[in-house]
């Protein structure tokens, strides 16, 4: 019976183990939601990459978003060919909502546009991903902003806002009109979030420590939680990246980090940053499924070249109320 118990035992501790290592699939800026059983994740890529699962560990690549570029974004941003950033997916009000980055490296020539449809699940017979064409756009010379990296956050009174924002003078939030479609006009509200302190006379990809983009707004209990990513990504084994946090009891701030430092003002609170395994970790994302918490994100893969690979781990949050991960989890 020893051997026997001994195999069972250790097939479960292989399960185990298995289930705590990240997944291996490439992506960068990933985003996820679950209709029915299964898990959709969208990240950046040609047309915006799609991927499911139902066990949130093996996943299938299906169809991207748009088979040809949105011909609106093609003449907005001169050379853009079809490679969209940073998906922003959402359910709101019986239809999914799909935010995402139109944007010429390193300059704010950039544009967020939205696609919608009624299901996620290629298989339904009414699945169509509809283009709404651009919401807000950022102009060099006249915006210190960047149009990228949205995120979209439902306040408690029901009113739609977007949070975005890459590098400049940091992270934005406009509130929308209740189709999604527009910016609110009565009057227009346009707050900043969080930003770093930099000059204006080096471009954005010499920023140096004024690094910050890739917002994420969850509420838990009275608080909004935003999340940031600091410094830089998409440099492999020369990667920084890291995520930090900071909260309000109100959507719109100020927020603040744990030792009470606005996040207007550089401050943020370390989440989770790289290790000699993961090169710089970032452009999270955190959702509850099954009443667990979550933070996805991707990483720089040290034994892959550097690689942007997928990351899911679990959330917890201390007696403070500040959000607590590491990669053992």
């Amino acid at each position: 019976m020893k051997p026997v118990i001994t195999a069972i035992l250790f097939l479960l501790l292989a399960s185990q183990v298995a289930y705590a290592q990240p997944a291996t699939i490439p992506v960068h800026d990933p985003v996820m939601i679950k209709q029915d059983n299964t898990y959709y994740l969208f990240c950046t890529g040609r047309g915006i990459s799609v991927w499911s699962s139902t066990d949130m560990q093996n996943w299938e690549k299906q169809n991207p978003v748009f088979d040809t570029p949105p011909a609106w974004a093609v003449a907005a941003v001169a050379g853009f060919k079809g490679h969209i950033w940073a998906p922003d997916i959402s359910f709101y009000n019986g239809r999914y909502y799909l935010f995402y980055s139109i944007s010429a490296f390193g300059k704010n020539t950039s544009c967020i546009g939205l696609a919608s449809n009624t299901t996620l699940n290629p298989a339904d017979t009414d699945f169509k991903w509809i283009d709404h064409g651009k919401i807000i756009e950022s102009v060099p010379g006249r915006d210190l902003w960047n149009a990228i990296d949205p995120n979209l956050i439902v306040d408690q009174t029901g009113t739609p806002w977007l949070s975005f924002g890459s590098f400049w003078k940091g992270i934005k939030m406009v509130k929308l009109t209740d189709d999604l479609l527009n910016i609110a006009q009565s009057p227009q509200q346009w707050y900043t979030l969080a930003s770093r302190p930099r000059s204006y006379t080096t471009a954005d990809t010499l920023a140096g420590e004024a690094a910050i983009e890739a917002p994420f707004i969850f509420k838990k209990g009275k608080y909004y939680y935003l999340f940031a990513s600091f410094d830089y990504c998409c440099r492999g084994e020369k990667s920084t990246y890291k995520m930090v946090v900071g909260r309000s009891e109100q959507v719109i701030g100020p927020y603040l980090d744990r030792n009470g430092e606005k996040m207007l003002a550089g401050g943020g609170t370390l989440v989770l940053q790289g290790n000699k395994q993961w090169y710089g970790v970032g452009h999270n994302a955190v959702y509850t499924f099954n009443n667990q918490d979550y933070l996805v994100f991707h990483g720089y893969d040290a034994s892959d070249k550097g690689k942007a690979k997928l990351h899911i781990k679990t959330l917890r949050w201390d007696q403070e109320g500040w959000p607590v991960v590491s990669f053992d989890q």
